[in-house]
């Protein structure tokens, strides 16, 4: 009984993770989508260049798509699966903001959501 418990326990565990972000998470998935709208910084995918606005739609359709199939917990989980690579051809966003050299946009963004998390009252 206990080993079918158990087994039980590890099939679900999974699952757990995939759940519906909570608000505070949903209020840094908006604040980084707002963020890329707002920052004149260029987003390449696929290999060409995007205004800010149109990565930012970019990446709303995909945020979307994975909260439609419970795939998106954290804020991390959005940049990880929405916002890194194509979905497609697996090459690797970037971001070119003024004249500066091109960052991965995984990097762009966790640098923005630890900003964001720095600049919030302490609970």
């Amino acid at each position: 009984m206990k080993l079918v418990v158990a087994a039980s326990v590890l099939a679900i565990l999974p699952l757990l993770s995939l759940a519906a972000p909570a608000p505070a998470a949903r209020q840094e998935i908006a604040h980084l989508i707002s963020y890329l709208t707002t920052s004149g910084c260029s987003f390449q995918r696929n290999g060409s260049w995007h205004d800010a606005a149109q990565a930012a739609k970019h990446l709303q359709r995909k945020y979307d798509y994975l909260l439609k199939r419970d795939l998106v917990a954290s804020s991390e989980d959005f940049i990880a699966r929405a916002a890194t690579e194509s979905s497609l051809s697996g090459k690797p966003y970037q971001v070119r903001c003024g004249g500066n050299a091109p960052v991965a946009s995984v990097a762009w963004l966790k640098a923005e959501l630890a900003k964001y998390r720095g600049a919030r009252p302490s609970r």
